[in-house]
């Protein structure tokens, strides 16, 4: 795909990950982001370790494509600046607490005025309105309402931390994205922008449709470690091998078990797949006495011809380095000037390109002030 937004003026108000990430999304399709920060700090992540060159690695990652703009909204220039670039923008995107930028006389409405075809999208963790809208929260809170938490973790045991914001990049970046998208094709039609609500909470609870669905036919409530997908069946788990690593295995399907089981030589019967949990234990122990006799790697040599769902569980230095990865351009590096090369992880939608990395705090600020067509006078003055 090439650069579907290209021409797309984007509005970043955003710090630390979900805001970041959507709008890097919209940048890799095209879109002229701008990052709007506030003085001396900007976005938070920008510090944190670890860094090079004073700018954080996490940072590096979902800020290329962007350039920043130092704008201070507590004071009445900076203000007035912004409302002024939202007559030219196309897409606002913010993650303050609901109700922070109404207080600063630049919420949805003051912006409205000045541009009724503009998308504004808020992100924030419960919603701009109901009983939880001021209440703070973190990643992990999102999931634990959400009922995403409670699902993982072996049977018995506390729920499992996942090892990535579940919350933060599905429930929020990526809905946000996607309703962004949507508006913006909306607009076309009529001409109207849109105030777009995306709660990380539901959008992590979105993720979950299909359980709620299984409950409302009848279902047993899912409990943690037991449900089919999540260490319920022998055939879809995670068993040890015998240098401590791991091997993914999801032979659903009869003709994927019956094909695990010759590979491995153990007999089996396509009545294990749906057999009761007992007989699902007594599996899972046989399967894991079998793994343990071989490495990892071992038992990928052994499987690798055999179509039967089952993959070597990797580290992240390991993903780097597969040929899956490599063949599909999943990495890149962009030329960081006196960084060196940094390493970019490619979005699905958009091509693996930098045209620029995350930028310095204000490093671009008269030239976007420029482009949305302050003079040279007012430049001087808002940027010093």
């Amino acid at each position: 795909m090439a650069r579907p937004l290209e021409g797309v003026r984007v509005l970043d108000l955003t710090r630390l990950l979900p805001g970041p990430f959507l709008t890097m999304v919209l940048a890799d399709m095209g879109a002229d982001v701008v990052k709007v920060e506030a003085p001396n700090v900007g976005d938070y992540m920008r510090q944190m370790p670890p860094s090079r060159d004073g700018l954080g690695g996490g940072f590096l990652a979902v800020n290329r494509n962007k350039r920043s703009l130092v704008l201070d909204l507590k004071t009445d220039a900076g203000r007035d600046a912004l409302l002024r670039m939202a007559e030219r923008a196309d897409v606002l995107v913010e993650t303050f607490r609901p109700g922070v930028l109404d207080r600063l006389g630049v919420g949805y409405d003051a912006l409205r005025a000045r541009n009724r075809g503009l998308v504004m999208c808020s992100i924030s963790g419960y919603g701009q309105t109901g009983p939880y809208r001021d209440r703070a929260g973190h990643d992990l809170n999102y999931i634990a309402l959400a009922g995403v938490l409670a699902m993982g973790g072996a049977r018995g045991g506390a729920p499992a931390l996942p090892g990535v914001q579940i919350a933060d990049l599905a429930g929020g970046a990526l809905w946000g994205a996607v309703a962004t998208l949507g508006a913006l094709v909306e607009r076309q039609r009529t001409g109207e922008g849109a105030h777009l609500d995306i709660s990380m909470c539901e959008g992590a609870l979105a993720l979950l449709a299909h359980a709620f669905g299984q409950m409302d036919a009848g279902g047993a409530v899912p409990t943690r470690g037991e449900a089919p997908l999540n260490g319920g069946l022998a055939c879809y788990g995670v068993y040890r091998t015998r240098d401590g690593k791991y091997l993914a295995v999801g032979a659903l399907e009869p003709k994927f078990w019956l094909a695990l089981n010759s590979a491995i030589g153990r007999k089996a019967d396509v009545s294990e797949v749906i057999a009761p949990p007992d007989r699902q234990a007594a599996i899972r122990a046989e399967l894991q006495a079998i793994f343990e006799q071989h490495t990892r790697d071992e038992w990928m040599e052994r499987l690798a011809a055999v179509d039967c769902c089952c993959e070597p569980v990797l580290e992240l230095d390991e993903v780097r380095a597969h040929p899956l990865h490599a063949a599909r351009g999943a990495f890149f590096t962009a030329d960081g000037g006196a960084l060196g090369q940094v390493l970019q992880v490619r979005t699905p939608v958009g091509e693996p390109r930098a045209d620029r990395i995350a930028p310095r705090l204000g490093e671009h600020s008269a030239e976007v002030l420029r482009d949305y067509g302050f003079s040279e006078e007012e430049i001087a003055a808002l940027v010093g």
